[in-house]
């Protein structure tokens, strides 16, 4: 009988880590993106790193809240994202806030770099992680939002969740709980 690769259980590796999709491992996001910058259009990158970087990010090790994403000629590079310097490295460990190169095809890179000579519109990191095995990147082209916008943004969030815990309340009294 054939079963499809997708649906056949991985072989080695850990089940630890935040798993999404089934597929993604997610090591880090940029969180405070999403409450700065309104996501206009993601998407997904391969990165270009050393050894030591990759051992580091295995262990769930990088931050990228303060990075960017900018076009320089004909590629992108990541600024500013920190991936530690692995524990068990030697002379060979990486420097850590590196440009780091990103792998999108050529439309990508074009639309991106037109997209963000527009005023006000810059590419943000989402979130680092590993798909079949491979580091990859989330970007976004985002545009900044206002004082304003993030209090809408936030109040909008809060009342979300205050009818959600009502409706919740409301079912478990329902239930006799």
């Amino acid at each position: 009988m054939y079963v499809p690769k997708e649906s056949q259980p991985k072989q080695g590796g850990s089940t630890s880590g935040k798993v999404k999709d089934g597929k993604r491992k997610i090591v880090a996001q940029n969180k405070k993106a999403r409450h700065d910058y309104a996501i206009i259009d993601t998407y997904e990158a391969g990165l270009v790193l050393t050894g030591t970087e990759v051992k580091s990010l295995r262990q769930g090790r990088a931050s990228l809240t303060d990075g960017f994403v900018q076009i320089d000629g004909d590629e992108a590079w990541l600024h500013n994202a920190h991936i530690p310097e692995y524990s068990q490295g030697t002379w060979t460990n990486h420097t850590v806030r590196r440009k780091r190169k990103l792998l999108l095809h050529r439309e990508e890179i074009d639309k991106l770099a037109s997209k963000s000579e527009e005023t006000g519109h810059t590419i943000v990191p989402l979130a680092l992680y590993f798909k079949d095995g491979r580091a990859k990147a989330e970007i976004a082209l985002a545009r900044g939002k206002k004082e304003y916008d993030k209090r809408q943004t936030l109040r909008e969030k809060q009342d979300r969740r205050e009818s959600d815990r009502a409706i919740a309340a409301a079912k478990r009294k329902q239930r006799g709980e």
